[in-house]
């Protein structure tokens, strides 16, 4: 067993873009609080990483309720990135992040190219974020998806940023519905992404039958769970084979993972680490089955290492 006495080893340790990470398994943003409250309710020792919240330059409220909903087949949310802004995460939650018993990525949004620049500037110098990811994909705030829409987009948000990322390795999340995936992560790669995050939601629409009004306040949202779980797998496939697999740019896989069998499948498909989300909203039991689960699936397949199975799908 991999997991003894709050130790894990081999197979299930990992590196991520030079990153070691004890397990494949990272809290993905926005769904593990800001930084650390998560391990109120989980061993924080059974993930690689976490990820914080996505943090904006300025403090924001988020939109009104409601704001996230189970649908059949997992979770509609429209949080509208609430956090509470650069100056005071700085100020409130370095310390927190050097105290957990795992890495902590942060994730970046804003809502122009200076804003990016900012804050990822800010949070690359304090040495403290192994990885930070811009988020380019929120379904949930007006200006969300602009700089993920398309290659030229991504291309020129990850020119502005990647000059003001000198400690961290840059990484982008990108939506699962892109025209033309593969162009995409490929334009992002060329503008110096040194990882990809696949994927964020999916923009979807719930409404009350009986009110005839959409169930979240502000319409539309993000769809994610294990409804979503198919289409990820096919994306970091494409992206896999298309680019990421040649530019030796890792992946990390998020879309679904409720089962281990999930996240050995994203693994294969070609991503490196696995993010867990809507689950950690739902069952935190299931972090720890997922890591035996995983060690006992290395075993089966006879590899020494979880790294080995990383791609390996047979098509």
């Amino acid at each position: 067993m991999c997991y003894n006495h709050g130790v894990i080893a081999p197979p299930l340790s990992t590196i991520l873009a030079g990153v070691p990470l004890q397990t494949p398994l990272v809290a993905a943003a926005g769904t593990a609080g800001t930084v650390d409250e998560l391990g109120d309710v989980i061993d924080l020792r059974l993930l690689g990483a976490v990820t914080t919240k996505s943090i904006t330059q300025e403090p924001r409220d988020g939109n009104a309720p409601w704001r996230i909903i189970p649908v059949r087949g997992g979770m509609l949310n429209a949080i509208g990135l609430a956090n509470k802004g650069l100056a005071r995460f700085l100020e409130e939650e370095l310390p927190r992040v050097r105290a957990l018993p795992c890495k902590v990525f942060a994730s970046v949004a804003g809502h122009s190219e200076a804003d990016y620049v900012a804050v990822a500037g800010a949070l690359d110098a304090t040495g403290e974020f192994p990885i930070i990811e811009l988020n380019l994909s929120c379904p949930n705030t007006g200006t969300g998806r602009h700089f993920g829409s398309d290659a030229a987009s991504v291309r020129g948000i990850l020119a502005a940023v990647r000059p003001a990322v000198q400690r961290s390795k840059l990484f982008v999340k990108l939506a699962p519905d892109l025209a033309d995936p593969v162009a995409t992560c490929a334009a992002a790669i060329d503008g110096g992404a040194q990882g990809l995050t696949l994927c964020n939601t999916m923009p979807a629409l719930a409404i009350d039958v009986r009110t005839r009004r959409p169930r979240l306040s502000r319409g539309s949202g993000g769809l994610s769970g294990p409804a979503i779980h198919p289409i990820a797998v096919r994306v970091i496939h494409e992206v896999y084979r298309g680019v990421a697999r040649d530019a030796r740019v890792p992946i990390i896989g998020t879309g679904g993972v409720v089962h281990w069998e999930d996240a050995a499948e994203l693994l294969l498909a070609g991503a490196t680490a696995v993010g867990i989300g809507t689950l950690l909203f739902i069952d935190h039991s299931a972090v720890r089955r997922i890591v035996r689960g995983l060690d006992r699936w290395c075993a089966d397949q006879g590899v020494q290492s979880v790294g080995e199975l990383v791609g390996a799908v047979q098509t």
